[in-house]
């Protein structure tokens, strides 16, 4: 796959910490405001610009785009943001409860990943396309990397190595205790040239991100005075781990009623799918269990192993499993995508918040999942298939404003 090194759009050192935010589509528009109070260099003001607006602005208004392209041009005008002098890949290494993860950020092009170089596991929505691509054309930059993942190379990871050793551009610790620290790769030939051995790469996080910027791509591509594969305009920003070094969290499930079922009725349900027992683990051990909370309290359900075709990348997921043979046929949920019985809870929040919305009254039920894997991941992806809604969640997230693109 093609890596190309770029003039970066990135905080004046002093002030990283305070510019790095959380991305824009993991807050609301109250939370990103509460986030943002009092800190005037945040770059939620380019990534969540409504927060800068009244609250009655509807999100795709006009207004919404100009006062990210304000806001961007104002950090740069004011030096909160300064441009590299010349072209440049970066290190990006996270650390989150000891444990490590180690990207690349460069650029991206966009035939790659139309001609699936970089595949995608994940339906889009329109509306969530239209709204980056506008974000995107209107700042004429990527504001925001897309989250990308590889099966390591030994080359990579000794380039990468040498470079650990060296003094850091950035090095902080965030509120949430995640550490951010960023190396620059002042000479990125050799990582260029490993990465033309990298055979395909995968969105692991950031798939409205990475459709947005091939759409603005082709669309400045079209312009006037434009020929084919110049301009930066036909690169997008991404951050590449190895996938070796990542941890997918699982995405838990609540249901908000159990569909005008009796408990006993649901409870017999589920005791035929497979085996069944009350337990005080409620993190399930292995693919094909369940945690369960319900009546007020744990349970765990064990699919038999027999039972499952592993050799079908979708059907073998447990998100699929669960869909197919509990939420379907026991509690009536038809498609997860648009039935609004269903919410979705990251594993990042454990299994508290699940048992925290049973009992309050704001579900009946709740299911914790065996987290999918990297390797069921790529395997859905190099099979041309999409993964259920919401099967993976990754941690910790991309800080957003240490890296921006320009177009």
């Amino acid at each position: 796959m093609r890596l190309h090194p770029f003039r970066a759009v990135r905080p004046a050192p002093e002030l990283a910490e305070r510019v790095a935010a959380v991305p824009y589509d993991v807050v609301n528009r109250e939370e990103a405001a509460a986030l943002a109070e009092g800190n005037p260099y945040s770059f939620l003001h380019v990534g969540r610009s409504d927060i800068d607006l009244p609250a009655h602005v509807d999100p795709h208004d006009p207004r919404i785009y100009a006062k990210a392209r304000e806001a961007l041009e104002r950090f740069q005008a004011e030096g909160t943001l300064v441009r590299e002098a010349t072209p440049s890949l970066y290190l990006y290494r996270q650390v989150m409860d000891g444990r490590e993860q180690t990207g690349v950020v460069g650029c991206v092009h966009i035939d790659d990943y139309e001609q699936d170089v970089i595949r995608k596991h994940e339906k889009t929505r329109q509306d969530k396309e239209d709204d980056r691509t506008r974000h995107v054309l209107t700042l004429r930059a990527n504001a925001e990397p897309v989250f990308l993942t590889y099966r390591g190379r030994q080359d990579i990871e000794v380039l990468s190595r040498r470079l650990l050793e060296t003094e850091p551009l950035y090095d902080f610790t965030a509120s949430d205790g995640v550490r951010h620290t960023v190396w620059r790769i002042a000479e990125p030939e050799p990582f260029l040239d490993a990465f033309r051995a990298v055979p395909h790469a995968y969105v692991a996080d950031g798939h409205h991100r990475s459709a947005s910027a091939w759409r603005a791509g082709r669309e400045l591509r079209q312009g006037p005075d434009r020929d084919r594969g110049e301009g930066e305009y036909e690169w997008f920003l991404a951050v590449l781990f190895p996938a070796e070094q990542l941890r997918i969290l699982p995405y838990n499930r609540v249901v908000r009623d159990l569909g005008g079922r009796e408990a006993t009725e649901v409870l017999a349900g589920l005791a035929q799918v497979g085996r069944w027992g009350v337990t005080n683990q409620p993190n399930p051990p292995r693919p094909g269990s369940f945690g369960v909370f319900f009546m007020g309290r744990w349970y765990r359900l064990e699919l038999d192993e027999r039972t499952i075709d592993r050799s079908d990348p979708i059907a073998s997921l447990d998100v699929s499993l669960l869909q197919d043979r509990v939420l379907g046929p026991i509690l009536g949920i038809g498609d997860p995508r648009t039935d609004e019985r269903i919410d979705f809870v990251g594993g990042i929040r454990g299994t508290a918040e699940l048992e925290r919305r049973v009992r309050s009254g704001r579900a009946a039920v709740a299911f914790a999942l065996y987290p999918t894997t990297l390797e069921q991941l790529m395997a859905v992806s190099d099979a041309g298939k999409i993964m259920p809604p919401k099967s993976t969640w990754f941690e910790p997230k991309l800080r957003s404003g240490l890296f921006v693109h320009t177009l």
